[in-house]
């Protein structure tokens, strides 16, 4: 008989979690059951191969209870048995279930006439689908015919940007159609949400293939990316055990600039085998001034790099995969979160630990600083702590998720802290008092990230309305009036859950990746998309550069593109 070992079947887990967008349980479930020391060789595993597995043992077993025994009147539809009882009994078991319901349905056979009736109705319903069928073909047909079209049109776009460019602020704001809720004019008793065409925005706000620059080289998925605070620099994080430093021409990438091979820099995790999953790059982050770049990855370890691909120093404490990494603002401190429950404060100068914060009793999922000396963890045990270097206690201690707080973010003024969960709410809390603010509770599905517009009390706009932005695993993006605890506006353009979201730096738009493969832009002011791209794979993380006239996205398909954005 094939057996399958425990190493194999833990790998086909930790494949099926990775595959379904469970980043975090895949990767604490890949360190406790050391998928790094697998010597599976993993491209010989196809995705989805956990649920084949299991679906062919279930046909196995449906088999043999149908086939066992000296019952020879085999009936060909195998719809005798549900799925928890293949999970539950024995072949023995199932096969006197069947036989049951064969007896059953032997005793209430119809009769000759009834069955040729239902064999005619039967040949009728089949003639209807066989015509509907061939209907949809002709439509399909149709719709390829479109889409060759639309790609030739998209070609005069390219030629005739700037006349398009014209032509499109007399006529596209009209006719653009996604889902948006403007709740407070419902509240005032105004208009019922707007519904807007998918196909307007196709046609009126998709970004040309001009306008777009694809990054290849990495081999696996890419999970991070962040621009250089100071210049063109984007870099990039992956499953493939590298990160890269790419360097970006100025100007259109529809300029001669562009046309030339782009300067890269490999950042290697690994010193052998190249397909180390113990050396995915989770999370990187750059410095105030843009000099140095950390990354965190699946073996716990975080380095340091200069901007020229240089390995400055190796941070070696943590004792599990590093999911979060953020410098302070001064530069002097980096912090990291791990899956081994910790935080940890290095000192840059030294290259040493400066202190451990062992406060959380599960992974810690995210840290952010809020100013140079405090900060805040969360974790999956749905705690917050605010943190302060030099002292053995938390300073504050925010208890109210009912799920893993997935991530926290600090407003601009460090006065407030958002938190997000997989309870499906957000959060927003003050060191004045130990309760939350507000409770935001509109989304449906587990909160995956939350981020603040650059406006308000501490920002380079403090005349501007400071917004939140919650991205969900329900498909939607939320900007929520922080004063009023209430959403301003549901963004509902995408279908499939949302990885990533980021404001441009002035704040006026609000740019979201999702496992649909699509990266829509929004207007702030209006709720609704002005420019959208659709990829061939889904999207982990999205960063505006610092003039906000490029975006970065990093997808499951191993690339990484960077988009101009003019309006």
């Amino acid at each position: 008989m094939i057996s399958i070992s425990s190493s194999e079947l833990n790998y086909l887990v930790f494949r099926y979690l990775h595959e379904s967008g469970f980043t975090h349980s895949a990767f604490a479930f890949g360190y406790e059951a050391g998928i790094d020391k697998t010597i599976i060789d993993v491209n010989m595993v196809p995705p989805g191969a956990l649920v084949t597995f299991i679906q062919k043992g279930i046909q196995y077993l449906e088999l043999e209870a149908n086939l066992s025994g000296s019952d020879a009147d085999m009936d060909d539809d195998f719809s005798f048995i549900q799925p928890l009882d293949l999970i539950t009994k024995d072949p023995y078991e199932l096969h006197n279930i069947v036989k049951a319901k064969k007896e059953n349905l032997r005793q209430n056979k119809p009769e000759p006439n009834k069955i040729t009736n239902d064999l005619i109705q039967d040949n009728a319903r089949e003639h209807v689908q066989e015509l509907e069928k061939e209907k949809e073909e002709r439509e399909n047909e149709q719709g390829v015919e479109k889409m060759k079209l639309d790609k030739e049109k998209e070609q005069e776009k390219c030629e005739h940007k700037e006349l398009q460019h014209q032509d499109q602020n007399h006529t596209e704001n009209h006719e653009d159609k996604t889902i948006v809720e403007n709740l407070e004019n419902k509240a005032r008793g105004g208009p019922e949400p707007m519904e807007i065409s998918q196909s307007s925005i196709t046609l009126h706000n998709e970004i040309p293939s001009c306008d777009v620059k694809i990054l290849e080289g990495h081999t696996s998925e890419v999970f991070a990316c962040a621009w250089n605070p100071s210049g063109s620099l984007l870099a990039s994080g992956s499953g493939d055990s590298t990160a890269r430093i790419w360097k970006i021409p100025d100007g259109p990438c529809n300029s001669s600039m562009h046309d030339e091979p782009v300067n890269v820099v490999v950042l290697r995790h690994f010193k052998g085998r190249t397909n180390e999953k113990s050396k995915d790059v989770t999370t990187l982050d750059w410095n105030a001034d843009g000099t140095l770049l950390a990354t965190g990855s699946y073996d716990g370890q975080a380095r340091i790099w200069t901007k020229d691909g240089e390995l400055k120093s190796t941070l070696n404490k943590h004792k599990g995969p590093i999911f979060s990494l953020k410098w302070n603002k001064k530069g002097d401190y980096l912090l990291s979160g791990s899956v081994d429950k910790t935080a940890i404060v290095w000192d840059i100068k030294t290259g040493e630990w400066k202190q451990q914060f062992e406060f959380h009793s599960a992974p810690t999922l995210d840290v952010d600083w809020r100013n140079s000396v405090s900060f805040a963890t969360c974790s999956t045990d749905n705690m917050i702590y605010v943190c302060k270097v030099g002292e053995n206690r938390p300073i504050k201690t925010f208890a109210g998720h009912q799920g893993e707080v997935n991530a926290i973010k600090w407003d601009p003024s460090g006065s407030l802290l958002a938190s997000c969960s997989d309870d499906h709410t957000a959060k927003i809390w003050s060191l004045k008092q130990d309760k939350l603010i507000h409770d935001l509770k509109e989304h449906v599905k587990e909160i995956y990230t939350i981020r603040w517009s650059p406006s308000g009390s501490g920002s380079s706009s403090p005349n501007q309305q400071l917004v939140l932005a919650s991205a969900s695993f329900d498909s939607t993006v939320k900007l929520w009036d922080v004063e009023l605890g209430k959403v301003l506006y549901s963004l509902n353009g995408h279908r499939d859950p949302v990885y990533s979201i980021a404001f441009s730096p002035n704040g006026e738009y609000l740019a979201s990746g999702s496992m649909d493969k699509c990266m829509h832009i929004w207007s702030v002011k209006e709720g609704k998309i002005v420019k959208t791209y659709a990829g061939n794979g889904g999207i982990f993380e999205i960063s505006w550069n610092k003039d906000g006239d490029k975006v970065a996205a990093c997808f499951s398909n191993n690339i990484v593109t960077v988009l101009d954005f003019r309006m």
